[in-house]
């Protein structure tokens, strides 16, 4: 058994949480980066966005590999070699003098962060009390939710003041600093379970993952077979030696639960696509104000994730997890009835109404549906948790973005607002089936 004396789980949470911070934080900063990047290295738009689909690809193919990895290696070493991976991309991209360097760099750290979600929520359901795990989940999502709404603006400043080299260079004395306070914070406990890599049910479920995020951004007909025909041989394949256990499908509570996570993340994704577009297209805002915009929602969601937490650890899940649907869903809503004719300031009263909602009730729904797992499903499910969170933002962002162009193809302006307005028709659709599966899952008592 694990001594947790032995832990100093707040900070090895933090830093871990650092880690997913960074990954994100520069995946959102190299969109701005593109067309200086083309310039660079000359080359169009369709290869440099590999620099951001390449490592999103290494996070896909790597998160559901967590599962063997926690079942093999102690949290120490996985800590250890996820910082390692990352640091080492930082590196390479600090250095890069052509488009193969930088692009090898994202997918070291594509690996780095494919690790470190996983194992962020796997420390914080294993090593801490059942009594205040709502407040420190809270904790690790307020260090994580700040990279999407900076990144963009982290990523303009160090590029108009140092160069795109310095996005990555900045993060390395501080990386380095956080590997040293986790690795000082996480025991080397050996794991002495042991057992043979399923290699070819990886290699077919990396296929299957690329290969659903190629057709999810491309909308092509050809990843998606090449998708579905990777899954069945996955499928086949892990039945010989379970690289991931797919039982945990058969937990309904579970199922249920972690469609709400997905909900949020869904939502959250798709309001940071409709809105900036808005702002700028309709109503002439720049794209630092339409950066900007995001800010507070940002900042209220860092807020209310660990204080929603506590209240959770005092009064049960429901509760909040109800709240915070209700809040999103009326937000939503509001902001479509309200949104043709609707000024900066009310879209930006009504997006922090939404994210108000977000912050009360995503990071209680992540805690909740990892609780329901057993011992045994646990490490499996929170590798299937963090892999359909991955893809939920991808879906998101295409399904929203298609919209919004089918609207805009009418006209420039009032084409613009029918996008938008229709994209938030589908959130509030999303937002709904989480309030009725919320809804019965309580009825049930299952929550």
């Amino acid at each position: 058994m694990k001594n947790k004396r032995k832990w100093n789980v707040l900070p090895a949470i933090i830093t871990t949480a650092i880690l997913g911070f960074a990954g994100v934080l520069v995946e959102t900063s190299m969109n701005v980066t593109f067309p200086v990047l083309m310039r660079e290295f000359g080359v169009n738009a369709t290869v440099i966005q590999w620099v951001t689909t390449g490592n999103l690809l290494a996070v896909a193919i790597i998160v559901p590999l967590s599962a063997y990895l926690i079942r093999h290696f102690s949290e120490h070493q996985i800590f250890l070699s996820a910082n390692l991976f990352f640091i080492t991309g930082l590196i390479f991209d600090a250095l890069a003098s052509n488009l193969w360097m930088l692009l090898l760099g994202r997918i070291l750290q594509g690996i780095g962060t494919g690790v470190a979600l996983p194992l962020l929520f796997h420390i914080i359901l294993h090593h801490v009390p059942i009594e205040r795990r709502g407040f420190i989940t809270g904790i690790a999502t307020m260090t994580t939710s700040f990279a999407p709404a900076i990144g963009p603006t982290y990523g303009g400043i160090m590029l108009t003041a140092f160069g795109w080299k310095s996005i990555f260079l900045f993060l390395i004395p501080i990386l380095l600093i956080s590997t040293l306070v986790g690795i000082g914070s996480i025991p080397h406990i050996k794991v002495t379970q042991n057992g043979q890599f399923n290699i070819l049910a990886f290699v077919f479920l990396g296929v299957g993952l690329g290969s659903l995020l190629l057709a999810i951004e491309q909308l092509s007909i050809f990843w998606l077979i090449l998708c579905m025909i990777a899954f069945i041989l996955f499928y086949v394949s892990n039945q010989k030696g379970l690289l991931l256990n797919l039982h945990v499908f058969k937990n309904k509570t579970f199922v249920f639960l972690m469609y709400g996570v997905l909900g949020f993340q869904m939502v959250s994704l798709g309001l940071s696509f409709i809105l900036p577009n808005h702002l700028q297209i309709v109503l002439g805002q720049t794209s630092t104000q339409a950066g900007l915009f995001m800010f507070p929602g940002a900042i209220l969601v860092a807020i209310l994730s660990p204080i929603s937490g506590f209240i959770m650890d005092r009064i049960g899940a429901f509760k909040p997890i109800i709240t915070g649907v209700l809040i999103t869903f009326l937000g939503l809503l509001m902001m479509v009835i309200m949104f043709i004719k609707a000024s900066v300031i009310q879209l930006l009263f009504l997006d922090i109404l939404i994210m108000m909602g977000v912050g009360i009730a995503a990071s209680n729904i992540i805690s909740t549906t990892l609780s329901k797992l057993s011992d045994e499903e646990f490490v499996d499910g929170n590798s299937i948790l963090n892999t359909f969170q991955q893809f939920s933002g991808a879906i998101s962002t295409t399904v929203v973005s298609q919209i919004f162009t089918l609207g805009e193809m009418s006209s420039v302006a009032n084409g613009a607002v029918t996008g938008s307005r229709n994209a938030i028709f589908f959130l509030i659709g999303v937002v709904f089936i989480s309030l009725i599966l919320t809804l019965s899952l309580k009825y049930q008592n299952r929550i």
